[in-house]
């Protein structure tokens, strides 16, 4: 039914790490089972990305041979035309809530290959109650027998009803969160608020992700942590003595764990050198100090008579005395 197709000017990011992302998120959609087809992005507060992250899903999915819609129904505040760079003027879903236009009026095709497109149209004071409108279910019901999948981006749903009306609607939803931006109770009342409307949470997408300090592989670098596995110590008798190089965790690592584990090899040696020592008797003792003694004696002997011989082995000639030596100078 899609009218007049249009020339979208904004491709996917030429971002490797956003790309693999939104392919990620195509999968795991994928893997939430055949069932769930109608899918809206939603955050807390306005500005977290989910038009950005829905549409570049809606054109992953379309680039896998997906037949695809997006649905615009930030009726609010959309900023899908601005950012697309239109250079025509189209007609949205406000306008065919209202009355104004046709379902064949508000479907457009792109020059993007099975995505098709409805924008929200011109600003609405009341919102709520055009969504509330049966035409909103009956566009939903055609998109269905129409459609493998629609991607709905919503209004933020921290302080608006919007995006619960819609999830009535939906077979699930997917909550859009900006890194280090958003209050844990804020969000609390964004999934509360999914779960009183009866739609089921697929789970969030984390965006605005600050990689400028590392990577995901970034604290491992090329492996430079671990040297050349020089610190893992030398292989004692109980293999690895020391269990060092992995940072500050503890639990053996560290500073801390080589004092641990030091201790317990000394003690485990401590324990063996006692435990191998051989146990010995009284009578025992008594025989060895009394053969002791007598090898003692034996050698004494033997070192006293060895004092007696020459070179020769032959016992050496005494001195004559100094009586003798004047008996044969008077001969």
């Amino acid at each position: 039914m899609e009218g007049r197709t249009l020339t979208l000017n904004r491709e996917m990011k030429e971002d490797y790490a956003y790309n693999e992302a939104i392919k990620t998120l195509r999968t795991n959609i994928q893997f939430c089972g055949s069932n769930i087809r109608l899918v809206m992005f939603t955050s807390a507060m306005p500005d977290e990305g989910k038009s950005d992250v829905s549409f570049s899903l809606a054109q992953s999915l379309a680039q896998i041979g997906k037949k695809t819609l997006m649905l615009d129904a930030d009726i609010r505040k959309s900023i899908l035309a601005a950012r697309y760079q239109l250079r025509e003027e189209v007609s949205g879903l406000s306008q065919y809530l209202s009355g104004q236009r046709g379902m064949e009026d508000i479907i457009y095709g792109t020059n993007i290959g099975n995505l098709d497109v409805v924008f929200a149209g011109p600003y609405s004071p009341n919102p709520a109650e055009l969504l509330e409108e049966e035409l909103f279910g009956e566009l939903l019901k055609y998109a269905r027998e129409h459609y493998e999948y629609v991607i709905i981006d919503t209004p933020p749903m921290a302080n608006l009803i919007d995006g619960a009306i819609v999830a009535r609607h939906c077979d699930g939803a997917v909550m859009v969160i900006e890194s280090e931006a958003i209050s844990y109770r804020l969000e609390q009342r964004v999934k509360e608020q999914l779960e009183r409307s009866g739609c089921r949470i697929l789970g969030a997408v984390l965006s605005r992700v600050d990689l400028s300090s590392g990577s995901y592989y970034g604290k491992y670098g090329r492996y430079g942590r671990y040297g050349k596995y020089g610190k893992y110590g030398k292989y004692g008798r109980y293999g690895y003595r020391k269990y060092e190089g992995y940072g500050k965790y503890g639990g053996g690592n560290g500073e801390s764990g080589r004092q641990k584990t030091t201790s317990k090899a000394e003690k485990e040696d401590r324990e063996e050198a006692v435990t191998s020592r051989p146990s010995v008797s009284t009578e025992e003792l008594g025989r060895e100090a009394s053969e002791l003694e007598k090898g003692l004696i034996r050698n004494q002997a033997l070192t006293s008579q060895s004092s007696g011989e020459g070179r020769t082995g032959q016992p050496e000639e005494e001195a004559p005395s100094d009586q003798a030596v004047e008996e044969e100078q008077g001969l």
